[in-house]
């Protein structure tokens, strides 16, 4: 049963909209053939980049991200977190956008040249293990010192990158949330209040019927 729900979920996922790019398009969903493409790259003297993450809501600050991480090389190889991945990791609530339109979505921008998926369950660094980048691409919240250290003896250089907005993903959230709850609150105020005021009106109303001496 398991077996067949995956292989439908890989039906789905090839029928993303890839966008023309190498190897015919942009989103490799098999390890192997991932594995196959950056070795052709690299045989053919490519310098590859690799870096990871959510891309949940895609916004300015990861275009300009890529746009930097590309700079770095020839390749540029982006890994994207399944759904599963991201909720342990951020919670219930997310991701905002599922998968399949993420990759979509960092398919269909110019700085990217290969989107693979990452799933939740893969051994620690698999992609970094498998692709090697002759740069890894990171964010100073991604990785510890320590691990940055060890990373260096898989990758070839290991390059942290600052913010490229102002505003992030969770930001872009926290704002939606706290628009919505004060547009409800003035909807529904008057409302509540006015639902009150008829309810205790209807109350006392009973109660003169009861006891007609008490006003």
């Amino acid at each position: 049963m398991e077996k067949k729900k995956r292989q439908e979920e890989d039906a789905k996922d090839e029928k993303i909209i890839q966008p023309k790019g190498f190897f015919g398009g942009k989103c490799i969903l098999d390890p192997e053939e991932l594995e196959a493409a950056v070795s052709h790259c690299k045989g053919l003297g490519m310098k590859v980049v690799l870096t990871m993450g959510s891309w949940d809501m895609v916004h300015i600050g990861h275009a300009r991200y890529f746009m930097e991480a590309k700079k770095h090389g020839d390749i540029l190889v982006v890994g994207v977190d399944n759904d599963e991945k991201i909720r342990t990791r951020k919670g219930p609530d997310r991701p905002i956008v599922p998968q399949n339109e993420r990759l979509e979505m960092v398919a269909h921008l110019r700085y990217v040249d290969l989107v693979v998926l990452k799933a939740h369950d893969a051994p620690k660094w698999q992609m970094i293990k498998m692709v090697q980048p002759d740069v890894l691409i990171a964010t100073q919240e991604t990785y510890s010192k320590k691990q940055l250290e060890e990373l260096r003896k898989i990758c070839g250089k290991v390059v942290v990158l600052e913010p490229q907005a102002t505003t992030s993903t969770s930001a872009k959230i926290r704002r939606l949330q706290i628009s919505t709850a004060k547009k409800l609150e003035e909807k529904l105020t008057p409302r509540i209040l006015e639902a009150i005021e008829k309810s205790l009106s209807e109350i006392k109303e009973e109660k003169k019927k009861k006891d007609p001496t008490k006003k």
